[in-house]
């Protein structure tokens, strides 16, 4: 059960600012395995969001997706829009350098994607795409959705979305995407990126992919062992399958790139008005303790907005 708490916060200190929240996204596939105490304790440290309270498992102060104005702390900054790598809180206190300046041309309601974003960003570096590629994005949540949208944006690629719940085909399309059934599942892709968390769609990656292919693992189980199908064609056509965490940057980046400068990349990339379906539901901040647990169970969620008033 989701419930609200107090918490007193302290002047900002050096280097620190004061944040008053004006919007918030629900993470719902990590958020649930959290709020289901389904976190194994192995990955309880690198599971942890930042500036967490308390201690796995649930109930935790957690969330990773805030749009504030900061309105104390640094003169220089005050009344600056920012995106915060926060748990769902009205004020807090955080160092200046964890509140990142929004883009001028992404509105911040749909900054809230911030989060979500980076991670498509890094799954698809992890995925390697290449022009003129063909890829199969399974499953069309809000990762999969934004893996799919960046992945078009490369020149000559063919993206499709491959779910079950053909209402996604109606964002997909909005989003300029292919769409498809794993009825219609396409074969011979160059990458398949899974996304939808589940051993059916594990299965349909494997069999979506070409020869010498790569699958990119972007579904995260939590304590779930889902059954892996590597009978079959799986060794003959040499399949690779590799995991891909927003935690971590890719090698061929780390070097260059600063987990800062991937957030500030991710936001940018949100600067298309079609983005906007991806929001499929509001709820206001003092509602949120009674509606948080039905928003995480209902499967047609994407991405619910937090509006603090």
């Amino acid at each position: 059960m989701a419930k609200f708490r107090s918490e007193t916060l302290g002047e900002p200190g050096p280097g620190e600012v004061l944040v008053a929240a004006k919007f918030g996204a629900i993470s719902r596939g990590t958020e649930a395995l959290v709020a289901a105490g389904a976190v194994p304790e192995s990955e309880w440290s690198r599971m942890r969001a930042p500036f967490q309270a308390g201690e796995f498992p649930f109930p935790v102060k957690y969330g990773y997706a805030t749009v504030g104005q900061i309105v104390g702390g640094d003169d220089a900054r005050f009344g600056e829009w920012v995106f915060c790598l926060y748990p769902h809180q009205d004020r807090f206190v955080l160092p200046g350098e964890a509140a990142v300046r929004l883009s001028s041309d992404v509105p911040p309601e749909r900054t809230v994607l911030a989060a979500n974003m980076e991670t498509a960003l890094n799954v698809v570096w992890d995925a390697g795409i290449l022009p003129g590629d063909d890829v199969a994005i399974i499953g069309g949540g809000v990762v999969g959705l934004l893996v799919a949208f960046i992945a078009a944006r490369i020149p000559a690629t063919r993206t499709t979305v491959v779910d079950v719940n053909r209402d996604r085909a109606e964002v997909a399309h909005a989003l300029g995407l292919d769409f498809t059934t794993p009825a219609e599942l396409p074969h011979d892709c160059d990458v398949v990126v899974h996304a939808s968390a589940s051993e059916a769609g594990l299965a349909s990656a494997i069999e979506a992919a070409g020869l010498e292919a790569r699958i990119v693992e972007a579904s995260w189980y939590g304590q779930r062992a889902p059954n892996v199908p590597l009978g079959g064609a799986f060794h003959s056509r040499r399949l690779s399958i590799v995991g891909s965490q927003v935690g971590s940057l890719p090698a061929g980046r780390a070097v260059r790139w600063s987990h800062r400068r991937r957030l500030e990349a991710a936001m940018r990339l949100l600067a298309d008005e079609r983005l906007d379906r991806l929001v499929t539901g509001e709820t206001g901040f003092g509602e949120l303790d009674s509606r948080y647990i039905d928003i995480l169970a209902d499967p047609a969620t994407l991405c619910h907005r937090i509006r603090y008033d």
